[in-house]
């Protein structure tokens, strides 16, 4: 089989073609979630706490200086962080839902005991003579 042949027969493989909706599906959810988290969730938070907009917190560690050539704002924009750990729980939390939804619609398999090795049947052997025995 050719280089090519192997290669398609590799990419249309069940689990990849899966894979592959999944991803481009997760990035959509992904830009719902973060426009429910931007447009949805943080503006009434925002209000809450006295009109803060969460996107603009930062902790500014060197101004615009107009006189240097850099000219650059530095700061830790932890309201950004903030917006990004809500998006994040709100993505694990639908997962979790979704997964703990599939699980209900299958029922989980029944256990098999797995077969005993030689040595416990050995053993089984030895304890049932040793009771008639005894």
């Amino acid at each position: 089989m050719s280089f090519f042949g192997e290669f398609r027969t590799f990419a249309m493989r069940g689990n990849v073609v899966d894979l592959a909706v999944g991803v481009v599906l997760g990035a959509s959810f992904g830009k719902i979630v973060s426009s429910l988290v931007d447009q949805v969730i943080m503006p009434p938070m925002g209000l809450l706490i006295g009109g803060i907009d969460f996107a603009h917190l930062q902790v500014v560690l060197r101004k615009d200086d107009p006189a240097t050539p850099t000219n650059e704002l530095v700061a830790i924009q932890y309201g950004a962080f903030l917006n990004t750990v809500i998006q994040f729980v709100l993505v694990a939390f639908a997962v979790f839902l979704l997964v703990k939804a599939i699980n209900r619609l299958y029922p989980p398999a029944p256990a098999v005991a797995a077969a005993p090795t030689p040595s416990e049947t050995l053993l089984a052997e030895i304890r049932d003579e040793l009771r008639k025995q005894g």
